[in-house]
């Protein structure tokens, strides 16, 4: 244990060296991530950073979404669903030498697990009630219920070093994984430097030497940038630059439905927020389809609680009465909860360009029903420290989604869920969520589901506005590079660069 220990010390000093190789691509973000312990990070820059490539979990998802092993070889499942037991992949050692085992895995799911912690996490895992390691190479988690999404819920869980378990600091600004590249340098609001790591278990892999993440808050930069070849992919970029980018030579715009979402957060312990008729007359002031015209470029469609690429899942917007914009009816609804305006609202709004184009329109909407709506830009730090508090009567941000219903609705709506930040309450949905995640059979699981959408569709605390085209724009360099639709970049082990 000793060992690992120093070893994780040593990181910290001696990886802050090291100049970037020939073979080393460069991504080229908006913003720098706020911190890169991947049971605390929520922020996308700071995910697509570790997410698959410093760092892995027992289970992976493919771009189709479907659940592979990763770092668990195999797994079989007792008859009741209540006991998982996984064979881990030999072999595997972290980026600093010291040799992955159980150990580790049980050490990262009490870690996500931990009130000290408090990870965003807790809620992806909070059936498994029980870890034990069986040997080195085998560990055992068992539940208090049947969970169906258990093994595509293990893909979010990054497997960490054990002596990190308690931690809360030590992986936030040098992150120790298993992964295919290993952390190097970060110079703040500069760049992140990752390097091949040379002992990962998977032979030949990666091709590449290395990545460098460059944070360049200037969209016109990162595209002349793109177009010169200075930086080779722009992750996850926002329609204006998608369409600006398409047809330009020597530059492929790659695109998917997006899982992830553009929403109106809103706080029910702000006021009259708290009454579901003044969420419900929020949702018939907004004009889903006026705001991605003018805020999205046309890149989108309305979006409910999720997403029309979960064909199997999600219902129609047209279910949703209140997704008719209805000005008159909303002030009705206000009158009726007798609020009266006008209804002052502090509104945060998150640092990408579309979040504030869609914070303008949508500031403009409520405006029509009563609302007064002052709309605050602030850094990411500060956003995301905001959000985790609950400080905040509003917001307009972008979220991740996720190939299931409750690996979003559970943390997010549950009492207490661990993203839970709306302060969302509701006896009747608690119960729906917890039959939906133990019910295996998925007609029933489809039934809950739907009546769970239709209730946070109109008086939930959010209030989904799109799902866009998730697009990333690559140069002539860039070879294997396949967009995924969770956001990750997952393909950069496979990628590698031409001349």
């Amino acid at each position: 244990m000793l060992k690992k220990r120093l070893a994780i010390t040593l990181l910290a000093t001696t990886f802050l060296t090291g100049a970037a190789s020939a073979a080393t691509i460069d991504v080229a973000m908006d913003t720098s991530p706020a911190g890169l312990d991947p049971h605390l990070v929520t922020a996308f820059n700071s995910v697509m950073i570790v997410q698959d490539n410093v760092y892995q979990g027992l289970t992976g998802l493919t771009a189709d979404l479907s659940v592979v092993p990763s770092l668990a070889d195999s797994w079989t499942i007792s008859e009741d669903g209540l006991v998982y037991t996984f064979k881990l992949h030999p072999g595997v050692t972290f980026h600093d030498g010291s040799v992955f085992d159980a150990e580790d895995v049980a050490a990262s799911i009490r870690r996500v697990q931990s009130p000290d912690i408090a990870s965003p996490m807790s809620s992806r895992i909070s059936p498994v009630v029980g870890v034990k390691v069986l040997d080195p190479l085998t560990v055992e988690l068992t539940l208090n219920a049947p969970f169906a999404p258990l093994l595509a819920s293990l893909s979010y869980i990054a497997i960490v070093p054990a002596e990190a378990e308690t931690n809360k600091e030590a992986l936030q600004q040098v992150p120790v994984g298993t992964g295919p590249f290993k952390f190097v340098e970060w110079q703040p609001n500069s760049f992140i430097s990752l390097e091949k790591f040379a002992d990962y278990r998977e032979a030949g892999l990666p091709v590449l030497d290395g990545i460098k993440f460059s944070f360049v808050p200037e969209a016109a930069t990162r595209q002349v940038g793109l177009a010169s070849g200075e930086y080779d992919i722009l992750p996850s970029i926002d329609p204006a630059t998608a369409l600006q980018l398409q047809g330009q030579p020597g530059i492929t715009v790659h695109e998917t439905r997006d899982l992830g979402y553009t929403l109106v957060g809103m706080n029910v312990t702000s006021g009259p927020l708290g009454d579901p008729r003044v969420r419900e007359a929020v949702n018939m002031l907004l004009d889903r389809q006026e705001i991605i015209d003018g805020a999205l470029f046309g890149a989108g469609v309305p979006g409910g609680p999720l997403s029309p690429a979960l064909v199997e899942w999600a219902l129609p917007t047209s279910d949703y009465a209140c997704y008719t914009p209805n000005v008159e009816g909303a002030k009705a609804l206000l009158a009726e909860a007798g609020v009266t305006a006008p209804v002052k609202i502090v509104m945060k709004v998150l640092p990408r360009q579309d979040t504030r184009d869609i914070a303008q329109v949508v500031q403009q909407q409520l405006a029509a029903g009563g609302f007064e709506v002052e709309l605050v830009n602030q850094e990411i730090g500060q956003f995301v420290q905001d959000w985790r508090n609950s400080e905040f009567d509003m917001f307009v941000s972008a979220n991740g989604g996720s190939p299931d219903p409750d690996l979003y609705f559970y943390r997010t709506f549950y009492s207490g869920g661990s993203t839970n930040v709306f302060k969302y309450e509701d006896a009747g949905l608690n119960a729906l969520l917890d039959k939906g995640r133990s019910v295996i059979d998925q007609a029933e699981r489809k039934a809950i589901y739907d009546e769970a959408q239709r209730q946070l569709a109109c008086t939930g605390p959010i209030a989904h506005i799109a799902y866009g085209d998730l697009a990333t724009a690559t140069n002539a360099k860039v070879n294997g590079f396949v967009i995924n639709p969770l956001g990750r970049l997952t393909s950069l082990v496979n990628v590698t660069l031409s001349e």
